[in-house]
């Protein structure tokens, strides 16, 4: 009796480490295994606003079903993102800092560079809006929170939205205000910064897809709202980008350009359009 036990405990023990093993007891009992069998892994850098708004999670599926390769990313400032690419790290990028990418291009470490998608950048506040700024062009409305001194809050880390708000600083009052004490640098990425200004009950520059996560994140409530908006300083390209192979050996440049071209598909241009949250579109495709 106690032998026919242990051997029926032995054989559940060897079909449940084989079922684990094997995904059978996944909790989506329909999942498709996306896994490539040949290993074929994609390393991609990116901006934090693709992964904070649950863009790249949401696309992630879909690619590697269709492909049968593996992706991968780190989501950091376009600024550290292109460095990865400098610095053969990754094989793509997915960025949105078109003087960055430029430079990039030019000393000859990307191929191809291709416009995926666009959103737009937007100055949020309080809703007392105690520089008084909603309404404004970009340059009115920062040349008032100078004046009021309220707290405004920056990514920095050379982020693609980091290098947007110092041109737009430039171009407002000659020079980025670092000194002032109103002016504060989080270093982090976007949800947070927003979330330091609204503590500070403070400004900030942030892209519109971020920014509707933070609101949905809050249930509709957020404690900062869109005050400007409209400029056509605040356009915000997103572009992906092969790292080039004759700068980088080991770059898998030819999953970056499956990856690139999948992007570019219809199919996918309508996934990223029909992207949305609270019934709001975070990005609009266009791809050439």
């Amino acid at each position: 009796m106690k032998k026919n036990l242990l051997l029926k405990s032995l054989a559940f023990v060897l079909v449940f480490s084989f079922s684990f093993t094997t995904g059978l007891f996944s909790e989506d009992k329909n999942a498709v295994e996306t896994k490539p069998a040949d290993g074929k892994v994609l390393m991609m850098a990116t901006t934090t606003s693709t992964d904070d708004t649950g863009l790249l999670a949401y696309l992630k599926p879909y690619f590697e079903k269709e492909t049968g390769i593996e992706w991968r990313w780190t989501a950091v400032g376009t600024g550290k993102a292109i460095q990865m690419g400098k610095d053969c790290n990754v094989d793509v990028l997915l960025v949105h800092d078109p003087d960055a990418e430029k430079k990039f291009m030019d000393e000859g470490f990307g191929k191809n560079r291709t416009q995926i998608m666009y959103n737009d950048f937007v100055i949020v506040g309080p809703k007392d809006d105690p520089a008084k700024i909603k309404g404004k062009n970009v340059n009115k409305a920062l040349k008032a929170i100078m004046e009021s001194t309220a707290a405004f809050a920056r990514r920095g880390a050379n982020s693609g939205t980091h290098m947007l708000e110092q041109r737009l600083w430039k171009d407002t009052v000659k020079a980025v205000p670092e000194k002032e004490t109103w002016y504060m640098s989080t270093g982090q990425g976007m949800m947070a910064t927003i979330k330091v200004a609204m503590e500070k009950n403070g400004y900030t520059i942030t892209d519109r897809g971020t920014f509707i996560k933070y609101e949905a994140s809050l249930k509709g409530q957020p404690g900062l709202v869109i005050l400007v908006e409209g400029d056509k300083k605040l356009f915000n390209q997103y572009s992906a980008i092969e790292v080039n192979p004759k700068k980088c050996d080991k770059a898998k440049n030819d999953l970056a350009k499956i990856y690139i071209k999948w992007l570019k598909s219809k199919k996918t241009q309508k996934l990223i359009a029909d992207f949305k949250l609270e019934g709001k579109q975070l990005f609009t495709p266009n791809a050439k």
